[in-house]
């Protein structure tokens, strides 16, 4: 990393789109710290070159602050990394629910992610724990409720959308 602070800090917003467009490119969510140093994101092997550990948490916390990654341990191993946050992710969901006359409606959340009306729609085949976090920001902004389901997976979990 440079050691100088505006190009440092342009050099981390930098990492930080290739990071979330890695991540958005592969659909994946899931980076494992440990391993990152021999993820083709961290490490040319063409060049030789590889980001240090430093410079990968340095990138990682910054996402953090962005609300784009948690932690999923304490001890800052494992993190889910959002391309989107769940706000960014809840304006598409809430135009798509408005759009298609579900407001103040009940649907369900498998509807949302694997229903034949979401198909054409980037948020289809979001995976289940994105979308609760997504009904979550909705809820938080009076825009949504979150209805729990009776499996302990919450796997029949609805929403019900206001205007």
């Amino acid at each position: 990393m440079q050691p100088n602070s505006d190009t440092r800090s342009k050099q981390v917003n930098v990492w930080c789109d290739l990071v979330l467009e890695y991540f958005k490119a592969n659909k994946n969510y899931i980076l494992d710290v440990n391993e990152a140093q021999t993820s083709p994101l961290f490490c040319n092997s063409a060049i030789n070159r590889k980001l240090s550990t430093d410079g990968i948490v340095l990138i990682l916390l910054e996402l953090e602050k962005r609300g784009n990654l948690e932690w999923q341990d304490k001890q800052k191993s494992r993190c889910l990394v959002m391309w989107r946050t769940p706000s960014e992710w809840g304006k598409l969901v809430y135009k798509w629910a408005v759009d298609s006359g579900l407001a103040n409606s009940v649907c369900t959340l498998y509807e949302i992610h694997s229903g034949a009306d979401t198909t054409s729609e980037e948020f289809s085949n979001i995976e289940p724990w994105m979308l609760k976090k997504t009904i979550l920001a909705l809820q938080s902004e009076g825009k949504a409720e979150y209805i729990h389901g009776i499996n302990p997976d919450d796997s029949d979990a609805g929403v019900k959308f206001f205007t």
